[in-house]
């Protein structure tokens, strides 16, 4: 059985990611009017995982009988200043998700609540990865500067990516 406060919490962290996907939404949008359609599948993919993570969050609330509530999504920001001011702002998104998950594990261990500890688990890890992957990307952009035969190079790079389904939904556990 989850708390009240854990039950707002994970609640407001199922918005928390839709609002994540509606960010990327806007940032695939600026590289589609670009015509970046590398930089912009990157984005796309990213709004599939963000997706993918409310969908787990809703089946996990429903799992621990809890109920799901739903809020209004803000506007997420759409104006950018350049491609490195944009992965700027996309890696200090995913930093504010992880300060998030943070908190939800410090509630799941103050209610001495495990099994929403070890849910939460999953996300620390994959909180991990993608600031990581976000990291390793401004790195990059910083590098590059304004050359554009690099950002041409990294856009085909940003192509291949494709979206794989996160294993607590492949596995059906959640």
């Amino acid at each position: 059985m989850l708390s009240n406060k854990m039950l707002e919490g994970l609640n407001k962290q199922l918005n928390y990611e839709i609002y994540s996907a509606y960010l990327y939404v806007a940032m695939e949008n600026y590289f589609q009017e670009k015509n970046l359609e590398g930089f912009a599948n990157f984005f796309k993919v990213q709004t599939q995982e963000e997706l993918a993570h409310a969908r787990i969050f809703y089946e996990y609330i429903y799992r621990m009988g809890g109920k799901v509530t739903l809020y209004p999504i803000e506007k997420p920001e759409g104006n950018f200043e350049s491609i490195l001011d944009l992965f700027k702002k996309a890696l200090s998104h995913e930093k504010t998700v992880t300060e998030r998950i943070y908190k939800l594990v410090d509630i799941a261990i103050e209610d001495k609540d495990h099994a929403t500890n070890a849910f939460l688990q999953w996300f620390v890890n994959e909180q991990v990865e993608e600031e990581e992957s976000f990291q390793r990307l401004v790195d990059k952009l910083e590098l590059i500067g304004d050359n554009i035969q690099p950002i041409f190079m990294l856009n085909a790079e940003l192509a291949q990516r494709t979206f794989v389904l996160p294993a607590p939904l492949a596995q059906g556990q959640q």
